[in-house]
């Protein structure tokens, strides 16, 4: 089986025999909108959408022989097609954004014709457009890809309102030009708010919370059990592990994004892709670029983690992004660092969390690196010791290694909000160890009816009951073990039953008293 690594090319994917997820009866569907927008995190097919949207507008019948389309398409009708891709130039140079549109611009009217009483790049585009319906008696298609990149690129800085009023006099050309258009898709990572792009021309349909198409980018767990079933079956035998196995080790690794309340289950199709073809589960998507304005937000707004994935929230709050806003949530769900994770029906309200261990794992070594002043590495290597150490059953080794870890940590020099309550610098210390071991080991947050334990962690042989106190003691700690009943749930569990009541010293802010039963 060929893999399409780094092919977004619609007909190179047909022609080539690559491996394609039939997804052409959603592309269908979507072309028989007006005008769409359409909001994934990078990587996950998007530029492939458009080139096969591309392949349909332009006529293109022998490439979809055997696909679902082919059922669905009588006419095969050909449009002229106007089609701009921001991933290509630099907009964070003076005149970088403007000479890119001028080179567009200026390309279609050979095709189209000129017209000198035109002179701006709006105005122009809007004469190519219904030059274009004119001559060839069919509607426009226009597809923008990364339409969000020239600000994304420019977060921040001077030339983001540059670019923005550009854009926004850009885009104002398809409310001008509606009459001379079929259909227009934007894609891109974020949503800017209404005030800053899209006001200049009439809102386009925002598909990206439809849940009709959930799965037009990326791929359902149904798909992978079928387009990649001898893929797995290699991979698990490469591994020594059964098929089924496998299937719950990519499931855990690139599985969890949902983006309706719909809750489908959409796995990354970067990594999955890189996995079958590598034959080694690896953080793929993560490893290939953490995008530099996410860099700045993180270091810049205080990012709580914790915080943010412990309350739902109305759509409003993470679909629509505000370039001048302090509040991160928008940009880390549409960049794919958080996603859906339930939904009240009731309220209306959405829950986020991260989607996967890949984006954990990746996510939560960077806010240490942040908050924790840790090296990546060293933060990485330290959980992976005291995972071992869990599973070889060494409680003194993990006590030793937790009271080193915190005691290295330098408080004072770190300048988070956070670290100047002890408590809360605490609490979301232990939130970011916690998560990053729960990637290599299974982490829960059990509840009975008097409680929830602070952390409980299960290994093959193993059950790890801990729970902490700041300033108080262990006994306290232990004793709201036994007094909420945490170890009920395990009363049948054939697994040796560790109790850990741990006390936290705000004065050494270390391990105080460490005790077990």
């Amino acid at each position: 089986m060929r893999y399409p690594i780094s092919i977004q090319t619609f007909e190179t994917i047909i022609n080539g025999n690559y491996v394609y997820v039939d997804k052409t009866d959603l592309v269908y569907s979507l072309a028989q909108e007006h005008v769409c927008f359409l909001s994934r995190p990078r990587r996950f097919g998007k530029s492939l959408l458009i080139s096969t949207l591309d392949a349909y507008f332009s006529g293109r019948k022998e490439l979809f022989k055997g696909l679902k389309m082919e059922a669905l398409e009588q006419q095969w009708d050909v449009y002229p097609i106007f089609r701009i891709d921001f991933a290509k130039g630099r907009f964070d140079v003076e005149n970088g954004l403007q000479n890119i549109l001028e080179e567009y611009v200026s390309a279609w009217e050979t095709v189209y014709g000129k017209s000198n009483i035109y002179t701006t790049l709006s105005s122009r585009f809007q004469y190519v457009l219904e030059q274009a319906a004119a001559k060839t008696g069919h509607k426009c298609v226009i597809l923008i890809d990364e339409y969000d990149k020239p600000l994304l690129d420019v977060l921040d800085e001077p030339l983001e309102k540059v670019n923005r009023s550009i854009l926004k006099d850009f885009y104002g050309t398809f409310k001008a030009a509606d009459a001379s258009l079929r259909f227009v898709l934007l894609t891109g990572v974020t949503k800017f708010s209404q005030i800053t792009v899209f006001s200049g021309f009439n809102q386009p349909n925002d598909i990206s919370m439809d849940s009709k198409y959930d799965a037009i980018c990326g791929i359902t767990e149904a798909e992978l059990h079928t387009v990649f079933a001898d893929s797995i079956a290699a991979m698990a035998k490469k591994l020594k592990i059964t098929v089924e196995r496998m299937k719950t080790l990519l499931k855990r690794q690139y599985d969890g994004y949902h983006f309706s309340e719909a809750l489908l289950d959409i796995y990354n199709p970067f990594s999955v892709i890189n996995a079958f073809d590598k034959l080694k589960l690896d953080n793929y998507w993560y490893k290939s670029g953490t995008p530099t304005y996410l860099v700045k937000l993180i270091e810049g707004h205080n990012v709580n983690m914790q915080k943010l994935t412990s309350r739902g929230y109305e759509s409003q709050y993470f679909v629509d992004y505000r370039a001048d806003a302090e509040e991160p949530l928008a940009m880390l769900y549409q960049s794919g660092y958080l996603t859906i994770k339930s939904y009240d029906e009731h309220y209306g309200e959405y829950t986020l969390d991260y989607p996967n261990v890949e984006v954990s794992k990746g996510f939560v070594t960077l806010m240490a690196n942040s908050y924790l002043k840790k090296d990546e590495g060293e933060a990485a290597y330290w959980i992976v010791n005291l995972d071992r150490m869990l599973r070889r059953g060494d409680l003194d080794e993990v006590r030793d290694a937790f009271t080193a870890f915190l005691a290295s940590i330098p408080y004072e020099a770190n300048k988070d909000e956070r670290a100047k309550d002890f408590e809360t610098h605490f609490q979301y210390t232990f939130y970011i160890i916690f998560r990053l071991l729960s990637c290599y080991t299974t982490l829960l947050e059990k509840q009975n009816s008097k409680g929830r334990a602070d952390i409980i962690i299960e290994s093959d042989n193993d059950i790890y009951i801990f729970e902490f106190k700041l300033d108080g003691s262990a006994e306290e700690a232990l004793q709201q073990i036994e007094v909420k009943q945490y170890a009920l749930l395990y009363l049948q569990d054939k697994r040796k039953l560790h109790k850990i009541g741990v006390n936290i010293s705000s004065v050494t802010r270390t391990v105080d008293e460490w005790l077990e039963a």
